[in-house]
């Protein structure tokens, strides 16, 4: 069945100019920007396989243009649309943090985080570096593979937390298993840095655990 086949008030086009965006799913608001789907599957449910694909809205937001290869019928031009429109997301949010302190929005820290170390296949240890007014000035991912306290350098967030003058910072990795509880290695690096970066008088603010659904504040459970 064509979109424009769907009774009137169940086409994502106009279901959005009637009701706003909330009122869209994923796999409506994906064919949007799709617009179009190719024979034997319309834009939703291309917009749908999408999703199925890549786990999720979230996985999604970090697939590149060559892994969304595989998906029939989504040729160059509608690649770079969905890779581009994804990446203004990710960006959005950064501006929003470098505008505002980070913890008068604690919910777009959780998000931005998400967006950016939710879906990764593999740990990713980032530094978001942050100005006196607590304002991003910049996230760093420093270090990738197993986390432990031994694999982070202390003396590398520090170099980097005086070349960008950054008076705090906020810690972050994520879980791909996707278990958000903070382990006994976290709480001790999570320390190791503290005092490490205490020595230049720059504060650790906050330390966040992430999975694709969630990103778990070690400060808020009182192990910071």
């Amino acid at each position: 069945m064509l979109l424009k086949d769907l009774p009137e008030d169940a086409r994502p086009r106009e279901k959005l100019l009637a009701r706003g965006p909330g009122a869209l799913g994923d796999a409506e608001l994906l064919a949007l920007l799709l617009r179009s789907g190719i024979p034997g599957k319309n834009a939703l449910q291309m917009g749908q396989e999408l999703l199925d694909q890549f786990g999720g809205m979230a996985g999604l937001l970090h697939t590149g243009s060559a892994a969304l290869k595989c998906i029939k019928g989504l040729g160059p031009a509608k690649r770079a649309e969905l890779v581009a429109v994804l990446e203004l997301a990710r960006r959005a949010l950064a501006e929003n943090l470098k505008e505002k302190p980070l913890f008068a929005t604690p919910q777009t820290v959780r998000d931005y985080l998400q967006l950016q170390l939710g879906s990764r296949p593999h740990e990713i240890f980032a530094v978001l570096f942050l100005d006196s007014q607590h304002r991003l000035i910049a996230l760093e991912e420093l270090f990738r593979g197993t986390l432990t306290q031994t694999s982070v350098y202390p003396r590398e967030v520090v170099v980097r937390a005086l070349a960008l003058n950054a008076a705090s910072v906020v810690l972050a990795h994520n879980h791909p298993s996707g278990a958000a509880q903070p382990s006994r290695a976290d709480e001790a690096l999570t320390h190791t840095l503290k005092a490490a970066l205490a020595l230049v008088d720059v504060r650790v603010l906050d330390h966040f655990v992430v999975t694709a659904t969630q990103a778990v504040s070690m400060a808020e459970l009182g192990l910071l």
